[in-house]
């Protein structure tokens, strides 16, 4: 009879497994027990001999609402006055869809306005050569 590898585990630095498990398992986390932020999963296998092997995967849990800022970067270098608009939403009810405050409003890109002015003045410029 094969004797199955053992699986344990371990979320962050905790001291008594999530699971033990016998390979081979499908496994779902939930992570709506755990904060938004980093999180280590330490999965240690164990064979029928006693040998063990691990593996770190490190992942970032964002379960809370989401924040979006408009007009400064993260390490940015400001002087003066800074207008900042932040917006933050979640799924909350996801059997009902608000769309008042749902959608993050951005500022134009410069490449819009770019665009914008080039294709006025080429229209000017033939504009006034059919003259």
């Amino acid at each position: 009879m094969e004797q199955k590898n053992k699986v344990f585990l371990f979320i962050d630095e905790e001291e008594k497994p999530l699971a033990l498990l016998e390979t081979p398992v499908s496994f779902e986390l939930d992570t709506q027990r755990l904060s938004d932020g980093a999180h280590v999963l330490k999965i240690v296998s164990q064979d029928g001999e006693g040998k063990q092997g691990i593996r770190f995967i490190p992942f970032t849990v964002k379960n809370g609402p989401s924040i979006e800022v408009e007009g400064i970067k993260e390490q940015a270098v400001v002087d003066g006055v800074v207008d900042i608009m932040i917006n933050a939403y979640g799924k909350a009810d996801p059997k009902t869809f608000l769309i008042t405050g749902s959608e993050t409003p951005q500022s134009i890109p410069y490449w819009v306005w770019i665009t914008i002015i080039v294709v006025i003045a080429w229209g000017m410029y033939y504009g006034v050569r059919w003259l």
